[in-house]
């Protein structure tokens, strides 16, 4: 039985219901029953206090790769699973390029059993486009949709060609299925390994233009029109990208989009002395690309923060630059780069929190990311003033490969929920 857990003092911020104020937060039978006061005869079976604390919807994370299966030597789901509670995170997306591939019902019912069997997180497959990813002959979409797949991807797999994306749109679009786009040219890409400009040209390093984005975003959009699929761009790098879709949204066209967290920080100039730990794959880019990126999230461009968690093991980034493993381990510091925003006056609090809660849960149209009365009682409560050092005693994912290790951050979580379930408390 769960637990009636009320939860009394905190500042309560969902920008879904436009709250911002303290509150008292009444949890029952696995989800919200009140905000303000006790229902009648509501008697606690556990009370606590959060003076002093955000107490908000839990995030959802439109992009965190857990690794399992297939590729358990860098990750597995029941560490990213902990990884990803200890954040408040309470709903995960995970993209198809496992091992094998998520193209049968057979793999999304493992990934979600083993999910369930954990019992830490929400995780939702990402069930692939094209079978094994290669572009070529659509995934059986359907049968994927009935196992539980929420969208559909290619992840960083190219397409054969543009008939193929046609098709694949097509058929998505006949059976209200997301299509999620990594925009990404491959051709333009060829063997790149960095943004291409002048920090590529000092370090002698091959580069990705933006146009690669740019021209992968147009040719989707010029589909979208034509079929009417909805699509989420995934993981946009750069100023243009941002403008087109702006563009596209003004027009009415179904598309919404997201930004990894160090994107909106992190640029070109990082990867000085060939740092592999800022290999990343879209490419950190230029400084007015970054400083674009976060308009866009101020006007509502782009909806959603994602962490694009890529755990590797440590030999993934011991080689020479453009051998390295692109990712970055990232779960972890989703919540501190986004409160960075609100520091640096970048966003207000509702909206920071909108972008990791109201926003994604819009575009995968999850019934959380809100506290409203009866929704699930998936809540995160975080101090925004608690500073933490990235290190082994506060690490949960099996991926160290992160640029932030050692340095101190602001923003902790306390306590994380999963439908009215203490899934994790500090």
């Amino acid at each position: 039985m769960t637990e009636r857990i009320a939860i009394r003092g905190g500042h309560v911020v969902d920008p879904s219901n436009g709250i911002e104020e303290t509150l008292d937060l009444y949890l029952a039978a696995g989800r919200v029953v009140s905000l303000g006061t006790a229902p009648d005869g509501y008697m606690a079976d556990r009370t606590i206090s959060a003076e002093g604390q955000i107490v908000c919807p839990g995030f959802i994370d439109l992009c965190a790769r857990l690794r399992e299966p297939g590729y358990e030597h860098k990750a597995a789901i029941a560490s990213e699973s902990e990884a990803a509670s200890a954040s408040g995170i309470t709903t995960l997306c995970c993209p198809p390029d496992t091992d094998p591939v998520i193209d049968t019902p057979a793999v999304v019912n493992l990934i979600r059993e083993r999910a369930q069997q954990i019992g830490k997180i929400r995780v939702l497959p990402i069930g692939a486009l094209t079978r094994g990813l290669k572009g070529r002959d659509l995934s059986e979409m359907s049968a994927l949709k009935r196992a539980g797949c929420v969208a559909l991807s290619n992840a960083h797999a190219p397409m054969a060609n543009t008939l193929v994306l046609r098709r694949a749109l097509e058929y998505a679009a006949s059976h209200d299925l997301l299509v999620v786009i990594r925009p990404e040219d491959p051709w333009l890409a060829d063997q790149g390994c960095v943004h291409e400009g002048p920090t590529a040209t000092r370090l002698g390093l091959p580069g990705i233009p933006d146009a690669a984005e740019t021209v992968a975003i147009a040719q989707v959009l010029a589909l979208v029109e034509h079929t009417e699929a909805r699509v989420h761009f995934a993981q946009l790098s750069c100023a243009r990208a941002a403008r087109m879709i702006a563009r596209a949204r003004e027009k009415g066209t179904p598309v919404s989009a997201d930004v990894a967290a160090h994107q909106l920080h992190m640029t070109e100039t990082d990867i000085d002395g060939f740092n592999a730990m800022c290999h990343v794959r879209p490419p950190l880019r230029s400084v007015p690309d970054r400083d674009a990126l976060r308009e866009a999230l101020r006007n509502g461009v782009i909806t959603a923060i994602c962490s694009d968690h890529q755990p590797h093991e440590p030999d993934a980034k011991l080689d020479v630059f453009p051998s390295t493993e692109p990712g970055m381990a990232s779960l972890e510091m989703l919540l501190p780069l986004t409160l960075k925003l609100v520091d640096e006056d970048v966003l207000s609090l509702s909206q920071a929190i909108a972008l990791l809660t109201q926003g994604p849960a819009a575009v995968m149209g999850t019934e959380t990311g809100t506290l409203s009365v009866g929704s699930p009682a998936d809540i995160c409560i975080f101090d925004p003033e608690c500073t933490w050092t990235v290190d082994s005693s506060t690490w949960r994912s099996t991926g160290r490969n992160t640029p932030y290790w050692g340095q101190t951050v602001k923003g902790r979580v306390t306590r994380t929920f999963v439908d009215g379930r203490a899934v994790f408390e500090l």
